[in-house]
């Protein structure tokens, strides 16, 4: 029996898709460079942008479709134009009118402003937060201060970390 033509017409279809994505135009670039990070330029672009530390699926489907960027588009077709208009809305997400919540900095403990904080500056405010619990003693200092579990886990029979105990028998 011969196919119908509908599915045909389909299967073309299909191939010719498959097709599209592995021909590149000419600005197309592999590796992107955002925000002093690499970024894959054959992931689409809100994926892509994960790759960045303290950017999440979520922040970055909200930052790329503020900046106005098709988000079907691949990283490498971004023009300079457009990605510098993405990091600008990452950089300040209040300006763009994203909502405080969304922000993973929120009325910091040292300047009380709510800000999104990427890359490096992610281990600098952990850093910071966790020298302050130590310095005024808080539970959750004084635990990362010994080596112990902060986050309420058991910690009779597990994570020792590396001690031996048990019973040595005679012969």
């Amino acid at each position: 029996l011969a196919p119908s033509p509908l599915k045909v017409t389909v299967s073309v279809l299909y191939w010719e898709n498959k097709m599209s994505l592995a021909l590149h135009p000419d600005n197309f670039q592999h590796i992107v460079r955002v925000m002093n990070t690499n970024v894959d330029g054959k992931r689409k672009v809100a994926y892509a942008f994960r790759m960045i530390k303290g950017i999440g699926v979520r922040y970055a489907h909200v930052c790329v479709k503020k900046a106005g960027v098709d988000l079907s588009r691949r990283a490498g077709t971004l023009t300079p134009e457009e990605i510098e208009k993405i990091s600008d809305v990452i950089t300040d997400p209040l300006k763009y009118k994203i909502p405080a919540w969304f922000l993973n900095r929120q009325r910091d403990p040292k300047t009380g402003k709510t800000e999104h904080v990427t890359s490096n500056v992610v281990d600098i405010k952990l850093r910071d937060d966790l020298e302050r619990m130590k310095k005024v003693r808080a539970h959750r200092g004084v635990r990362h201060m010994l080596g112990l579990r902060v986050r309420g886990q058991h910690t009779c029979t597990t994570g020792r970390g590396g001690k031996t105990m048990g019973v040595s028998r005679k012969k």
